[in-house]
């Protein structure tokens, strides 16, 4: 049970769901950012985006956020769950593109701290064809992931309880997003 009283069963709405339907004042604004984030149109995928909020939540050691966001990551990448824990276990051999392989340590940089992005890192991202919106597209996930991962776990808020459980979200969000109705929200 999380340290708040979240007013929710969280065995159906487990990490962040509960937070969201707590308090939808706040959540609805997150759930804006992470459409914005991971669902709108962009040059980097969406898999690859929701890949970039795994990684960075299994650098956090955030573990509703790792293992939804990589359920939501296998559900739009080729290669599925075993990409994803290539990507876990070692980015740099990871059967990835250079791209992703070059955007994976800007992402863990931020995971540190802002001021851990260098200009080596931004050179070689950019060296390996990153755009000026997918750089700056990856430095946003990456904190917004920590806060989000922060958020979660600072509340002490409980996973989901199986990977079934969050397959069948990854279905969810492959087909609708991150979209919550307007009345769970509170502004309509």
């Amino acid at each position: 049970m999380a340290y708040i009283d979240l007013g929710v069963d969280e065995s159906t709405l487990p990490g962040i769901l509960g937070l969201v339907a707590y308090r939808p004042q706040t959540g609805g604004p997150l759930q804006d950012l992470v459409n914005v984030l991971l669902v709108a149109p962009n040059s980097l995928s969406r898999g690859d985006r929701e890949l970039i909020a795994a990684y960075v939540s299994g650098l956090n050691r955030c573990d509703f956020c790792r293992d939804a966001h990589s359920a939501f990551a296998a559900e739009q990448l080729e290669g599925g769950s075993a990409l994803v824990a290539d990507v876990h276990a070692d980015p740099g051999s990871a059967p990835i593109s250079t791209l992703m392989k070059a955007l994976l340590p800007i992402a863990a940089a931020v995971q540190q701290g802002g001021r851990e992005v260098s200009p080596s890192l931004v050179s070689r991202a950019k060296a390996a064809g990153a755009t000026d919106v997918e750089i700056h597209d990856t430095v946003l996930i990456a904190a917004a992931f920590c806060m989000f991962n922060r958020y979660v776990d600072g509340l002490g808020t409980q996973p989901g309880q199986d990977s079934s459980q969050y397959a069948a979200m990854a279905q969810m969000v492959a087909a609708i997003g991150y979209d919550v109705s307007p009345d769970m929200r509170g502004d309509g």
